[in-house]
């Protein structure tokens, strides 16, 4: 009986201890990549750079074991406040989005912060004053690339004694890298007086509207020296009109783009963009560090900025043999 008694206690230090530890490898496990379910909204495939953006966060997540459930929103607001409300009520451990436009966001994101559910911003910034309602945002610093393209615009026209005319090719209203990029490129330029900025419109960030502004521009403005375009497709676009206006793009009309895409650099290396401030979209492998680390419980940066260059043309052609989007 005593050593029945024995194997018996032995038993049950064991069962114990094997309650105690079974409960932390189950929570620990939880946390593996495995496990987390990230619902990522996107704003929609209106550019090359927004493709090349879809395309690392699906291939990141595949590659980091992160059951990604994705939305295109069409540049729609309410598509894609539809789906962080379906993200919550499928209890995803992350929703993570490019907002459409920088107003509007609070009522949603504060569903999902009752819900317990973490928010991660990609790309774009939103204006509520209510920063606990997301935990982190990746992307590039707009006004700072507004900035890069108008110091390269003073230096190349230095030379220049006359009014320099700009027009300016608008992003989509309200979103932020629009106003950012329009912000930072006019207080720099602002110094100068003879920069004029003579006609400033969206394009929606599309070819076909860059295309259609440009068009309008140049009817309505018989002298544009410059064109600063808030991105690649735009300025693509507008390199159509120009030609099919019989002007040479690149030299007749000086143009300045952001985005470094790879149809953009190709311009740029023809010598029909004359320079391009990068904006990376390739932001897939940063968002799924950040993923882990949210579910896991890490403190992470509240900003977390990518690292980007400029190209000129000589630069774009050296350039576009390696560039992955």
């Amino acid at each position: 009986m005593f050593k029945k008694s024995l194997v018996a206690v032995g038993l049950a230090a064991a069962l114990a201890l094997t309650g105690c530890g079974g409960g932390t490898g189950d929570n620990a496990g939880s946390g593996g990549s495995g496990d987390i379910t990230l619902g990522f909204a996107q704003v929609g495939a209106e550019s090359g750079w927004r493709t090349a953006n879809t395309k690392s966060v699906q291939d990141s997540a595949k590659e980091a074991g992160i059951d990604l459930k994705f939305s295109d929103a069409q540049q729609k607001q309410e598509n894609q406040i539809k789906a962080i409300r379906s993200y919550i009520q499928q209890k995803v451990d992350v929703i993570a989005f490019s907002p459409v436009v920088e107003s509007g966001w609070d009522t949603v994101l504060k569903e999902a912060k009752d819900a317990e559910i973490p928010v991660i911003l990609t790309d774009r910034a939103i204006d509520s004053p209510d920063k606990t309602l997301y935990k982190t945002f990746l992307g590039s610093d707009f006004v700072l690339e507004g900035e890069k393209a108008a110091e390269w615009l003073i230096k190349d026209q230095e030379a220049a004694t006359g009014d320099v005319n700009i027009v300016e090719l608008q992003g989509t209203t309200g979103a932020a890298p629009a106003n950012d990029r329009m912000s930072g490129f006019a207080d720099v330029i602002k110094a100068e007086p003879k920069f004029k900025m003579i006609a400033s419109q969206t394009g929606d960030f599309t070819r076909s509207g860059g295309k259609q502004v440009m068009e309008a521009f140049l009817k309505s403005n018989p002298t544009i020296d410059v064109v600063y375009a808030h991105n690649d497709d735009m300025a693509l676009g507008a390199i159509e009109a120009i030609e099919a206006a019989g002007k040479v793009p690149g030299k007749d009309i000086t143009i300045i783009s952001v985005d470094a895409t790879k149809d953009g650099m190709t311009a740029a290396a023809d010598g029909k963009i004359n320079f391009i401030v990068e904006c990376n979209p390739l932001l897939g492998d940063q968002l799924m560090d950040l993923t882990k680390k949210v579910v896991a419980g890490e403190t992470v940066p509240e900003r977390v900025v990518t690292e980007e260059t400029t190209f000129d043309s000589e630069q774009a052609k050296a350039a576009l043999p390696e560039r992955e989007y």
